[in-house]
């Protein structure tokens, strides 16, 4: 697990560092989306998700999703185009999971993307991430999770 100014980022997921998305792969080709601790903190409690629909398209670097907290709205952008084949209904009825579980229980939802090795290339490992998210923590002046 690495670790960037309290922020919990595990090393078994890749990273889209500019958006704050985590992905697993999860088999059948399928890969699973969620917010980083540095999302979740960002935008303080989240209160409401707003996922796509299984079923429908996500165009390569548009939302899969919208997220709603008291401080932000806006979209949950996804690198990997595709249909989205689960939703995480919990995360629907219960937003506030992806804040104290955003690796597990507060993924959002399950792809069958179209161009993943492509995007797979492009995203960091999280065995790679402490500088990346450091360097995007510096840039966005970002104290870290836990920060006042």
């Amino acid at each position: 697990m690495t670790d960037v100014r309290g922020c919990n980022l595990p090393d078994d997921l890749l990273y889209d560092v500019e958006n704050h998305i985590w992905f697993r792969e999860v088999g059948d080709g399928k890969v699973q989306l969620g917010m980083t601790t540095v999302a979740t903190a960002l935008a303080g409690e989240i209160v409401a998700f707003t996922p796509k629909k299984v079923g429908r398209s996500v165009r390569e670097g548009k939302s899969c999703a919208t997220i709603e907290s008291g401080k932000w709205v806006g979209p949950a952008k996804s690198l990997a185009a595709g249909e989205v084949v689960e939703v995480n209904e919990a995360l629907v009825s219960k937003p506030n999971i992806a804040n104290a579980d955003p690796y597990n229980d507060g993924w959002m939802v399950v792809l069958a993307p179209e161009n993943w090795d492509a995007v797979k290339g492009s995203l960091t490992p999280g065995t790679d991430v402490g500088p990346a998210y450091e360097a995007k923590m510096d840039a966005d002046g970002f104290a870290g999770c836990g920060a006042a």
